[in-house]
């Protein structure tokens, strides 16, 4: 876009929507000038780009100030086209030129211009004179320039304007006629200047034209030759002199000014000199050590062209002060070295030596320069004139530095030796100078260590290489005297060579191990190490390196077994200890802090039974064993240690619980209500039954040993004392017919033995006929006293008496009396049977109450050491009746039926220990309760037990009457 300069407010520049395309009205499209907004504006809706009221000056903008092309002065601006929402955004840049207007009239710098032209000049001469500024450019800018002569004047100048190689017009004034000062010494005329516009701008500017004077006069000094004396160190602008010259001369030419000659770098360095007064003054201080006289020329010169000139000459001289200080110089003398300031002396020199000489000077003059100096300070050095002659100048002298007291190097090592140096002026200066005198050592020390035992904990499985430890001495000497060497050496105590295991660099001191340390091998390694310097003859010191392997948590916990093996009784009071495992830890501290746990097994059998103490490794159980119930129990016990990481170990505990002798034999066969038939005819060494009898129990506490108690009168039956096997080992009589109860003893090889009594049944005859009555006499011999022998026919004789008198009386008739002594025997025995017991009756003494026995305690001894009688039968049950139709009574108080042929039982008073035996007794007979009591019966006195059995052993009989293919039968009370 292009716009005019200088235009008013909202002149429309352009739209911007058109331009680009952009169809506008429906306010989806809007748009917003992002930059260019000082002089532009836009409408947001329609894209309407015009002037804001900030007025558009080209010549002032910033960008265009350099620049003449019309077409290059623009202003730049950055359009956005937004969509809907700003859904999308487009960015345009665009540029506005400026057009250039002539609104700037062309100016001359000054309203009035002076322009100096000399007498005399011949005609032709030309002078530049100012040229005008136009602010626009083209053909706005400056198009001619016109010289306006004073009107009836005489013409004696010309304008020219030339044209310059950048396109500008030069104008020049050109001399027309002769000048001539005395007759017109000024001229005015007019300048103008006019641009190229439309219309036209112009301006006009006063030509002053002075006519000047020619130099024909020279100046003149007063005197010829200046001379003055000035202090050195005046301060700058400190007036010296004032040189005078005239000239007869006007103007310009009569003009002078004053200026440098034949004169030195440092005098036009040193002094400054008024061109127009001829002051002469201090222009840098002068210092008359370094200049003491300045002389030189000075030359008087007017303005005229060309100039002339005068000259003169002038003379200074500089007077002293003081202001220079002492100069202190100090340097070597004799063999003793002395550089940069240090000199290097042994500390066994004598005293009163000379070790430096020592020059003091001061620059200045007379009392100025008169110097005395000293040296500073406690030091073992003092001062000595070189020389004592006159003739030796005030301001320079020389002492030698002599040492005044013995040096010792190991008290100190370095002396800062200050020397002053005060003049004599008024007021007086000073200085000072040092000498760093270093004391020289000599090999009188040797190497000391800080420590005479160093410890170092150092952790094992280390690297080899790895640094231990540095060991550092120190030595009072220095240089060579100090240098220290380092190596190992075993310890005094110690004969044991460890240069394969550690090592030390010999100039650090820094000890390494070669090898890997275990500290559960070794834990401390000692020696020596020695520290000699490199003096001659050389010094050492040594001291002792203890290092203390640390440990590190690398070993397991370790048991003292895979597997232990512990054998407990049975019946152990619970919380009571069952073993020990012994597990350690080869490291050290908390590496080697154990935690005990009990494992569960594979089956959990420890869960909850065990636990162990941490401290001791003791195992405790919760419970009481029963072997019976478990044999033994398996399970592992862990430890873990207190490291980082924690290492742990297992092993395995195998428990065997031992056998305690709590089980009394228990009898399986024969039952207490089941009998044996044996013939008589049966022959020795028949087997008549085997008892037999198990012992839950194991080793000799269930090795049983059989005997028969008691219902052997006859020494007819016989029981192998391993087997049970019971024998026949008597020849069966006539009278031995009948039911014999023999009453076994099942002992155990216990201590204390246990044991059981059973019953076993025989009864001898030929046959059973009539299993009733055996069973009706099993029933009672049940509840017959075991003392009471129950053996064969006890009526055999009787009846025998009885058939002799029948048949020897009535002998004829045989047959009937037969008839009827059947008939009577029978009523006799079943009468006698009848009236065997009477119910309700108790015994004297009561054998069937079961002896309760307490499996903690264990049996007394008597006074003579003897032991207590055992029981002979220690666990007895009660056997009971059975129902007409073979049920079972469920409780000893049950009623039974109100048959006559039945009776009624109750359970046993023997405690809730004691087993029931009515529960194994069956029978059709009415039979009495009886008690059975603990009691043992007495050594004197036959006796007889009762088996206690499950009642799956019973025999169970049938029938009420008894009959026998026999003649005899067995009646007992």
């Amino acid at each position: 876009y292009r716009l005019a300069e200088e235009g008013p407010a909202d002149i429309r520049i352009g739209n911007v929507a058109s331009d680009l395309g952009i169809v506008t009205g429906s306010g989806e499209v809007t748009f917003s000038l992002e930059s260019g907004s000082d002089y532009l504006k836009i409408d947001n809706m329609t894209g309407e780009l015009s002037t804001t009221e900030r007025r558009i000056d080209r010549e002032k903008l910033p960008q265009c100030q350099m620049i003449f092309d019309e077409n290059e002065c623009f202003l730049d601006f950055e359009v956005s086209v937004i969509g809907p929402s700003q859904s999308w955004v487009d960015l345009f840049e665009g540029q506005v030129i400026i057009l250039d207007i002539n609104d700037n009239t062309p100016t001359f710098p000054s309203p009035v211009l002076t322009l100096t032209v000399e007498e005399n000049r011949p005609v032709g001469t030309l002078y530049l004179l100012p040229t005008a500024t136009d602010r626009d450019f083209g053909r706005n800018g400056i198009e001619r320039y016109e010289l306006l002569q004073e009107p009836g004047g005489d013409s004696v100048f010309e304008l020219q304007v030339a044209d310059t190689l950048d396109g500008e017009k030069q104008p020049q004034l050109i001399v027309k006629g002769p000048l001539d000062r005395e007759q017109r010494d000024s001229y005015e005329l007019s300048l103008r200047v006019r641009d190229g516009g439309d219309p036209a701008r112009s301006s006009q500017a006063l030509l002053r034209v002075v006519i000047t004077d020619v130099n024909d006069n020279s100046p003149r000094f007063e005197k010829s030759v200046y001379e003055a004396d000035l202090a050195e160190n005046s301060s700058p602008g400190t007036p010296i002199l004032q040189l005078r010259a005239a000239d007869l001369d006007v103007g310009v030419n009569g003009q002078i000014e004053y200026v440098f000659g034949a004169a030195t770098e440092s005098v036009r360095r040193l002094l400054r000199l008024d061109e127009n007064s001829g002051w002469l003054s201090v222009l840098h201080r002068i210092d008359r050590e370094e200049v003491n006289q300045l002389r030189f020329t000075v030359m008087a010169r007017d303005r005229g062209q060309p100039p002339k000139t005068d000259k003169a000459t002038v003379v200074l001289n500089i007077r002293d002060e003081n202001d220079n200080v002492p100069t202190i110089d100090i340097r070597k003398i004799g063999r003793i070295p002395l550089r940069d300031g240090v000199a290097s002396v042994a500390e066994d020199v004598l005293v009163d030596t000379p070790i430096a000489l020592v020059q003091v000077s001061d620059r200045d003059q007379g009392e100025n320069g008169v110097v005395t100096c000293t040296v500073v300070g406690d030091v073992p050095f003092q001062l000595k004139p070189a020389s004592e002659g006159e003739g030796e100048p005030q301001n320079k002298r020389k002492y030698f530095l002599h040492t005044s007291a013995p040096l010792d190097y190991e008290a100190v090592h370095d002396y800062n030796v200050v020397i002053v140096a005060v003049d004599s002026g008024s007021p007086s200066l000073s200085s000072n100078n040092s000498l760093l005198v270093r004391v020289g050592d000599t090999n009188d020390n040797p190497p000391v260590f800080s420590q005479a035992v160093l410890e170092v904990s150092f952790p094992e499985n280390n690297l080899p290489g790895e640094r231990v430890a540095t060991v550092v001495a120190t030595d009072a000497d220095s240089g060579k005297n100090a240098e220290i060497t380092y190596s190992l050496e075993a310890s005094p105590l110690s004969s044991e060579a460890l240069g394969s295991i550690f090592s030390i660099d010999p100039d650090s001191g820094d000890v390494s191990v070669q090898a890997v340390l275990d500290r559960e091998q070794r834990d401390t390694y000692e020696f020596q190490v020695t520290a000699r310097d490199k003096g001659v003859p050389s010094l050492q010191g040594s001291t002792t390196v203890v290092v203390r392997v640390a440990d590190r948590n690398d070993n397991e916990p370790r048991f003292m077994q895979d597997v232990f093996t512990f054998y407990v009784k049975e019946n152990l009071q619970p919380n009571s200890p069952v073993g020990m495992v012994t597990v350690m830890d080869f490291d050290k501290g908390r590496n080697a802090e154990l935690s005990l746990s009990i494992q569960p097994g594979d089956h959990d059998q420890a869960a909850g039974i065990f636990s162990i103490e941490n401290d001791t490794g003791t195992i405790f159980s919760t419970i009481s064993f029963d072997r019976e119930q478990q044999t033994s129990y398996t399970f592992k016990v862990k430890a873990v240690d207190g490291g980082e990481p924690p290492r742990s170990a297992t092993a395995t505990v195998s428990l065997f619980v031992m056998d305690e002798n709590d089980n009394a034999p228990t009898v399986t066969f024969p039952s207490n209500s089941s009998y044996t038939v044996l013939p008589p005819s049966s022959n020795m060494r028949t087997v008549v039954a085997t008892v037999v009898a198990t012992d839950a129990d194991t080793g000799l506490n269930a090795d049983l040993n059989y005997s028969i108690v008691g219902g052997n009168p006859f020494k007819l039956f016989e029981i192998d004392s391993a087997s049970g096997v019971v024998s026949l080992v008597g020849k069966l009589a006539p009278k031995n017919y009948g039911l014999h109860r023999l009453v076994v003893q099942v002992n155990d090889s216990g201590q204390p033995p246990q044991s059981t009594t059973a019953l076993l049944h025989v009864f001898v005859n030929e046959s059973l006929s009539n299993a009733t009555v055996v069973e009706s006499q099993v029933a009672r011999s049940l509840h017959t006293p075991l003392a009471q022998d129950i053996a064969g026919d006890p009526s055999y004789e009787l009846s025998k008496q009885r058939l002799s008198i029948v048949i020897g009386v009535v002998a004829g008739i045989m047959t009937v009396i037969l008839l009827i002594l059947v008939v009577v025997m029978a009523r006799y025995c079943r009468s006698k049977g009848k009236h065997g017991y009477e119910a309700g009756k108790k015994d004297h003494e009561d054998f069937f109450t079961p002896q309760q026995h307490d499996k903690a305690k264990k049996p007394k001894k008597d006074k003579k050491g003897k032991k207590g009688k055992q029981p002979l039968y220690s666990s007895i049950v009660t056997v009971e009746a059975s129902k007409p139709n073979g049920q079972r009574y469920d409780s000893v108080n049950e009623k039974l039926s109100d048959s006559p042929g039945m009776g009624r039982y109750r359970s046993v008073n023997g405690g809730p220990g004691s087993p029931d035996l009515a529960r194994h007794y069956k029978s059709s007979s009415p039979l009495p309760t009886v008690q059975l009591h603990p009691q043992s019966p007495t050594a004197g006195k036959k006796h007889q037990a009762v088996q206690d059995l499950p009642p799956a052993n019973t025999f169970v009989g049938a029938g009420d009457n008894i009959s026998i293919g026999s003649d005899h039968c067995s009646e007992y009370s």
